[in-house]
């Protein structure tokens, strides 16, 4: 015996597979919903010093590294382009300054320096960085990696 629910279950089911097929519904790419004009970040491979044009000012995207990988949280210009309270990790890789909850211009590696491998933090900025990497893997798109200055990109 069929049910009301049943048959509603069933519609609703049949409606969202058309919408679907259709093309009524679609998997949208994040970068192309960006709030931004400038094109898509196709580079996939970033190093401290490629990556810091993406400020915000230099361009209008806004790119931070957290342990090595690349997000683009131009969504988020709030807070990480100019005038947000995160704005001096934009373009840069903000692990570190994370990891101790530190907004402190010294908490980020210069770009022409090597990547910061963060051997000297505690288990409890270690904790703390862990939780931003899921935060921003949750919430902005992954847009690459970062690599040394030098290395083939």
């Amino acid at each position: 015996m069929i049910t009301i629910t049943g048959i509603i279950v069933l519609a609703l089911i049949a409606y969202f597979a058309k919408e679907f097929i259709t093309g009524g519904m679609s998997i949208s790419n994040p970068l192309e919903n960006s709030t931004t004009d400038s094109a898509p970040i196709v580079e996939g491979r970033f190093t401290p010093l490629s990556l810091a044009k993406f400020n915000g000012t230099d361009d209008p995207k806004i790119l931070i590294a957290v342990k090595g990988k690349v997000y683009d949280v131009s969504n988020g210009a709030s807070f990480y382009g100019p005038g947000g309270p995160y704005e001096n990790f934009a373009g840069r890789d903000a692990s570190r300054g994370l990891a101790k909850n530190s907004f402190e211009l010294d908490c980020l590696t210069p770009t022409d320096q090597p990547i910061d491998q963060l051997k000297n933090l505690t288990a409890d900025e270690i904790e703390s960085l862990d939780g931003w990497e899921q935060h921003f893997e949750g919430k902005y798109p992954l847009v690459g990696t970062l690599h040394e200055n030098g290395d083939s990109i």
